[in-house]
């Protein structure tokens, strides 16, 4: 039996049973904006990661540079203020060269 036939046999038997009648959601439109705002060749693999929880490096850099900069304003002393403001200035840097090897349609 085809693959195809065999998943349209299980979706059948699972809809008999009611496994689909309390879904969360059930009978809303999908939102789909976001999935199609993404780069065509990048579409399955941002929606596999974000299904994961898993975000791209760019918006953990982002995020890490937001805490450093608190972290910064923060610091007790000189001396740390300056180790977390060359840490700062490197992940920015980091994050700066990640987003300048993306194609312009995706920045």
């Amino acid at each position: 039996m085809p693959f195809s036939k065999l998943a349209e046999s299980r979706i059948n038997e699972a809809v008999a049973r009611g496994e689909f009648d309390n879904l969360p959601n059930a009978g809303q439109p999908l939102d789909l904006d976001t999935y199609f705002s993404a780069p065509a060749d990048l579409r399955m693999a941002y929606s596999v990661l974000k299904s994961a929880d898993c975000v791209p490096i760019e918006v953990e850099l982002l995020k890490e540079v937001a805490r450093l900069r608190e972290a910064v304003a923060q610091a007790p002393d000189a001396a740390e203020r300056l180790r977390l403001e060359r840490l700062l200035l490197e992940r920015q840097t980091h994050l700066a060269m990640r987003l300048e090897r993306r194609p312009r349609g995706e920045r």
